[in-house]
């Protein structure tokens, strides 16, 4: 079955800058965009940032200019490089595709989640 799998949270200090990782694998036929998610304690889970096959790229407002997303050639992995962290960059970061797993069937896939805490 399709997994995403992320890597890369942790503790951090205002200023500070971490990279996050995610691969997909599995039964992929294609992948369509790829993108991360944010989801703060008791605030309902954000876009953070998302890549398409066109090469298109949004960012959320609150995090343009520190963060920049970006996918490997074989475009199975994504990451987040976050720069300039701030206090109110702490969440549960979630690493979201939709792909194909063959020529007809597609579908939203989602990893387990990796924690970002900043704080001093």
């Amino acid at each position: 079955q399709v997994q995403l799998v992320e890597s890369g949270g942790g503790l951090v200090q205002p200023g500070g800058s971490l990279t996050l990782t995610c691969t997909a694998s599995g039964p992929i036929f294609s992948i369509i965009g790829m993108g991360w998610y944010r989801q703060a304690p008791g605030k309902e889970r954000e876009l953070v940032a998302r890549v398409n096959n066109g090469g298109g790229i949004d960012y959320a407002e609150s995090v343009k200019g520190r963060f920049t997303i970006s996918r490997d050639n074989a475009k199975t992995t994504v990451y987040l490089q976050m720069n300039s962290l701030k206090p109110e960059d702490t969440a549960v970061y979630y690493c979201q595709s939709h792909l194909y797993e063959t020529m007809t069937t597609w579908g939203e896939y989602w990893g387990q989640g990796t924690q970002v805490t900043v704080s001093s």
